[in-house]
Formats: C-alpha cells, structure tokens, sequence
C-alpha cells in the first residue's frame, strides 16, 4: 500500500482537498442514483409441518451496477482511501483480483477517472478479463496466483499508486455499526416480517468483511441472530476456525469464485462467528442449479454454497421444532458463469457430479430433512 510519506522535522504535504472532495461526492451521488438490494423470500414448500413456521430470505446483491455483492467493498475501499489521503488525482489504484471485486473496482476508478490495474494469475478466464476490462480495467498477469500480494505491492510502489489490498482492508473499511451497511439493510427490510430477527444469517467469506460488518453489527445491536460462514473445498478458514489458528494454508485454491482462500486472510474475524460449515463444491454447484430452477433465473456458485448451509440450518429448525426466518445472500447472477458451472461438459472436466447433491436436495425439498 503507498502512503504518502512523513518524516520527522519536514513539512508535511497532503493531498489537494477539492479534488478528494468532488472525488467522495461522486461516490455519495452513485450510491444514492439506485435503491438499496432487494431481499427476496424464497419459496419453501409449505406442508413440511403445519406447526412451525420457517422462512428463508435471499438479500439479492446481484442487483448492484456492477453484479455482485463485492459493489460494497469496492465502494467501502475508495471511500477509506481517499478520507485516508492515500488516493488522489491520477493515483493508480492496484488490486490483487480476477473476479468480481476487481469489476467493481474498476467501476468506481472509471467514475473518479483514475487508471486501475488488477493482478491476477495468468490462467484467469478470459470472460473475467472481459469483464475487467469493459469497466476501463487493465489486468496484469503473474504466473501463479500466490504472486498476486507481492506483485500489487511492487506495482503501487513503481507507479506511485494506491495498492486497495482487499484482504486486508474489507474488516477495518465497512463502518459496521450502520451507515446503511448491509447487515443494517437486512435489518431494515426483515421489520414487518413474521420473523424479523433471522435466527440465522448465512455468508460466504473471500475476504472475510462481510461476515465481519455481520457479525459485528449483531453485537453492536444485541440481536439474537447467529452468524454462520460457509467454506468451500481447499479454503483455509474452515480449518483454521476449527484448529483456532490463523496460520493454516491449503495447497489448492477454492473451486468457487468468490468465496474461500488459500490462507486465512487478515480481514476473517473468527470471534464474530458462531458457526463454520464446511460445503462440498458438487453441493455448492447442485444447489445453485436447484435455486435457479425455483427461481426462474441463474444464481452464482457462491449463492450455492450459501444456500447449501441456510438449508441445512432451516432442517436443523424444522427438525427442533422451531419456527423463524434464515437470510443470506444472492451474491451475483448465474449468467456470468454460463461456460464454466452451468456448461456439462467444463463440470465433468473440473470433477464435479452433483447427482448425489441433487438428491440431498430433491429429499430436502420433498420432506425437510437433510441427510
């Protein structure tokens, strides 16, 4: 990350006020032009037991400008930026991304006029790189995806540029205590439903800021609300949750964009979670093909590994015989992932049967329970 620098007996020289303010209004004036996410209730079969009562609610992040949930962590990492004087007129900003975060990221740059580069493996699929670059993004490749972190930081010290570092600004750049954060979203929308206060919320962690602005806004506000966190295959938060060690790697990277990491990054807060559940990735496929087949549209790979647990959980409730609403999150659309989680052929290529999944599902849907 470039900071400016300080020393000791020099003046110091910040950064032009006029052009980080226009540079914060532009931000403000963007998030105001749209309505806040949708939350979406999901169909439950309603004959599973005529005495309780449960309900499941998909906070709908694919309706952002960008697509995707990670439109607020780009939009929180500007902001943090630039009241931070890290960013100002013509500073390059550099990410360690070759998903949806450096999309969105690229967005915001565009908007302020700044150049952005997003550096990633150089076996990242070219309909991410499109993606990328349709926002004004320019994508520099490493050979492997641990030279990410080293390589954005040699890019921002060359260009002078602002290195955002996702991994480890998510946590400390959300204001978790409201400020419409989208934990104070969920809250807001669920007010005039049978349950408003979720006994579980379910979330997926990249970065781990989500789960953090989450977890922290429970407390904040003493709701009863659980927070789980889904881990796909070859991610190191589960493990390293379960062991209480944030040292642990994997040595193979997630199969579901978007969610799991090969180390535990510095923005997964374990102390705000209540629950891990591990998720096989042929569930986290089979349940976002089942999900888009209820609702009549394409969820992402990771609104599958999020449902796969909120189901579980719903069992858990119906089998305890208590009633009460779970809500997680519609990360981003299926269409993006056309060629690659709903294409048969790069499924079997990749390994992945979901027919024994499927059926957990089917059985899930026809009866509640979860085997």
């Amino acid at each position: 990350m470039s900071r400016p620098a300080s020393t000791a007996g020099t003046a110091a020289h910040p950064r032009p006020r006029r052009w980080v303010d226009n540079a914060v209004r532009l931000i403000e004036a963007d998030s105001k032009r749209s309505a806040d996410t949708h939350l979406l209730r999901y169909p439950l079969p309603t004959a599973w037991c005529s005495d309780i009562d449960v309900q499941l609610y998909l906070k709908d992040e694919s309706t952002h400008i960008t697509g995707s949930l990670k439109h607020r962590l780009a939009r929180s990492l500007f902001l943090y930026g630039l009241c931070n004087g890290w960013i100002g007129e013509g500073t390059t900003i550099i990410e360690a991304s070759s998903g949806s975060t450096a999309v969105s990221e690229a967005y915001f740059a565009a908007l302020l006029g700044l150049p952005f580069i997003a550096v990633m493996p150089a076996s990242t699929s070219g309909s991410k790189i499109a993606l990328i670059e349709a926002q004004g993004g320019r994508c520099h490749f490493v050979a492997e995806s641990s030279q990410v972190y080293a390589e954005a930081h040699r890019l921002a010290e060359e260009t002078g540029g602002h290195y955002l570092d996702q991994f480890t600004n998510a946590e400390r750049a959300t204001d978790w205590r409201g400020n419409n954060n989208i934990a104070e979203s969920i809250y807001e929308q669920m007010r005039l439903e049978p349950h408003p206060v979720p006994e579980w919320i379910v979330v997926g962690a990249g970065t781990g800021g989500t789960s953090a602005t989450i977890g922290r806004y429970i407390r904040y506000r003493r709701h009863a609300t659980q927070l789980c966190v889904v881990d796909p295959e070859n991610s190191a938060f589960f493990p390293g949750y379960e062991q209480g060690r944030d040292d642990v790697v994997t040595a193979a990277s997630s199969r579901i964009e978007g969610i799991g990491r090969p180390r535990v990054e510095p923005s997964f807060l374990p102390g705000v979670v209540d629950r891990m559940i591990a998720v096989p990735d042929c569930g986290s496929v089979a349940a976002a093909h089942h999900a888009s087949r209820v609702l009549g549209r394409r969820v992402g790979p990771s609104t599958g590994t999020n449902l796969w647990g909120a189901f579980q959980l719903l069992a858990e409730m119906i089998a305890h015989g208590r009633s009460g609403s779970v809500v997680t999150l519609l990360a981003d659309s299926g269409d993006r992932y056309a060629d690659t989680y709903f294409d048969t052929d790069w499924l079997n290529a990749q390994g992945l049967d979901t027919s024994a999944s499927a059926e957990v599902l089917s059985e899930f849907e026809c009866s509640g329970s979860w085997s």
